[in-house]
Order: structure tokens, then C-alpha cells, then sequence
């Protein structure tokens, strides 16, 4: 039996190569520099998500857990782990300037407090700076409730983060 929460699944529009993860209530995070891990940034207590696209939408799933689950396999080009904290309980991805279509579940599942998210990213090397038509690039946030810890990566392979990580 999976320890899966819940799940869902959609599109988040990105605009300037990013969408965001964060609290409307207050910060989500201490500051974490782009430059850092090439993927997921924290500034002014918002977190953002990188993305190869400049513009576009974007699959993202995110799965909520009591507790770690495993990591995405060898499919996956990035993954870092990151703590962020919710004060309302609203946790949420976020477009940078549209809304969803749909929402896509809350990642403060357990209420506030503060959270581990696992995120995984692929085919950020596939239309670098343009605005497809097409899904080009797949996320997965894996969410459980957890203290806070230092950032972690697990796994830097795409070329995109390895030039934002070096800008």
C-alpha cells in the first residue's frame, strides 16, 4: 500500500523561465540563490521553479506523502530536495503571472508548518528560451511534512541547469 496522500496532475503556465511555489501568508523559505542547484531558487520567501522555456506551459505532478517516499528513477534529468515552510496552510504552485486552469493540490496537506519537497524536472534542454505549442517539459513535486533541512541535490544532467548554474 503507497503512503500517497493525494495526486494531481496539470499544466502551470510559465512566463521569463519560471513558475513559483509559495504561501500567500508569509514567507515560504530562507533565501537559496538560482545559482545554487540551477533548478529551484528561494528569494523574498517565494520559491521558484526554473524552467528551459521562456514561455509556455508547463506538466507538473505533484504527490503528496506522510513520509519520503523514494526519488524518481533515471527518467528524470534534475531532482533537489528543499524544506519550505507554510504559515496559512495554502502552499501552493503558482504561474508567474496567470492563474491555473486548474488547481493542482495544496502542498501544506498536513496545514501549516514546515514541509520537504522533492522536485523533479525533465526536458528543460528540449526548446531552451522559446514558447512552444507543445509540452516540452515534465515536473514532479513529491511533498511530506518535515523539519527543515539544508537543500539537497540528488541529480544535475540537463545542460540548462548547468548554464544556470553557472550564470
Amino acid at each position: 500500500m503507497s503512503d500517497q496522500a493525494d495526486y494531481g496532475r496539470g499544466l502551470v503556465p510559465v512566463q521569463y523561465h519560471q513558475f513559483q511555489i509559495n504561501d500567500e501568508d508569509a514567507p515560504a523559505g530562507p533565501d537559496l540563490p538560482r545559482t545554487h542547484n540551477g533548478l529551484i531558487e528561494v528569494q523574498d520567501g517565494i520559491a521558484t521553479v526554473h524552467t528551459g522555456i521562456h514561455t509556455g506551459d508547463v506538466d507538473v505532478t505533484i504527490t503528496q506523502h506522510a513520509e519520503a517516499p523514494a526519488p524518481g528513477d533515471a527518467e528524470w534529468d534534475e531532482i533537489v530536495e528543499v524544506s519550505l515552510h507554510s504559515v496559512s496552510g495554502e502552499l501552493t504552485v503558482r504561474g508567474l503571472m496567470d492563474d491555473l486552469d486548474e488547481e493542482l493540490p495544496v502542498l501544506s496537506f498536513d496545514g501549516p508548518g514546515d514541509y520537504r519537497l522533492r522536485i523533479h524536472a525533465r526536458g528543460r534542454d528540449t526548446a531552451i528560451d522559446l514558447a512552444p505549442d507543445e509540452i516540452t517539459e515534465y515536473y514532479l513535486i513529491q511533498v511530506w511534512p518535515a523539519p527543515r533541512q539544508d537543500t539537497s541535490v540528488l541529480r544535475q544532467t540537463d545542460s540548462y541547469g548547468a548554464s544556470v548554474r553557472t550564470s
